[in-house]
């Protein structure tokens, strides 16, 4: 199976969202990644409710939500109905992840748990074989344009290993720092999907810069 790319919309150009979403629906991408941040869980805000429900209208591809917020459960519904396909939590922000997994598939998404760089994959043993995915932050979370830790491409191999050891069928999404020598690097690892933000964003041809990524498998 080649590389998954999910272009992360925070480094879209805010003042032309549209045209970005058509670019990417255009391109070898294959979900839209939407980060959500509440300046309490991470220093920094970004989109709401309406911007991602604007998004879900004109996306012809899956939207690949990653919250980086507290309390996360009292919002799965919600997110459900602006348009996410899947819905990313934080493990560090979960009390009761178990529950917080089953919420999301009851309401009809898949379910991701990401870890943040600190964070130990051994805690996600119990829970791996109900995960359809695990994202592995390869920069500390909040900011766009981070450099990338290198530790990320150790943890992509043993979530990896959890995984077969486990029976689950979760795919590994690495987030942060991700150009085409980490992308390939993170490949090797056995990385499933790659979010890719300013390296898309900030090029001279993102469509262009999203089929290399796709090239990279």
């Amino acid at each position: 199976m080649s590389v998954l790319v999910s272009p992360s919309v925070l480094s879209c150009d805010f003042a032309n969202i549209q045209r970005d979403v058509e670019m990417i629906n255009a391109s070898n991408a294959d979900w839209f990644h939407i980060d959500v941040m509440d300046g309490v869980f991470v220093p920094n805000i970004s989109f709401g409710f309406p911007v991602i429900s604007a998004i879900s209208k004109h996306a012809t591809k899956p939207l690949d939500v990653h919250l980086m917020i507290a309390n996360p459960d009292q919002y799965i519904l919600d997110f459900k109905k602006a348009g996410a396909d899947i819905l990313t939590v934080h493990y560090e922000a979960c009390t009761h992840l178990h529950r917080t997994i089953q919420a999301i598939k009851d309401a009809g998404m898949k379910a991701g748990v990401a870890l943040n760089p600190h964070t130990p994959v051994d805690v996600l043993q119990d829970v791996i074989a109900d995960l359809d995915l695990v994202l592995i932050m390869s920069v500390n979370p909040g900011f766009g344009g981070q450099k990338f830790i290198k530790n990320a491409i150790f943890k992509v191999g043993q979530v990896k290993n959890l995984i077969h050891r486990r029976g689950s069928r979760a795919l590994v999404e690495v987030d942060g720092g991700v150009n085409l020598e980490t992308g390939l690097e993170l490949i090797k690892a056995g990385a499933d999907a790659l979010v890719a933000g300013s390296f898309v964003f900030n090029s001279e041809n993102p469509t262009q810069t999203i089929a290399d990524l796709k090239a990279l498998s």
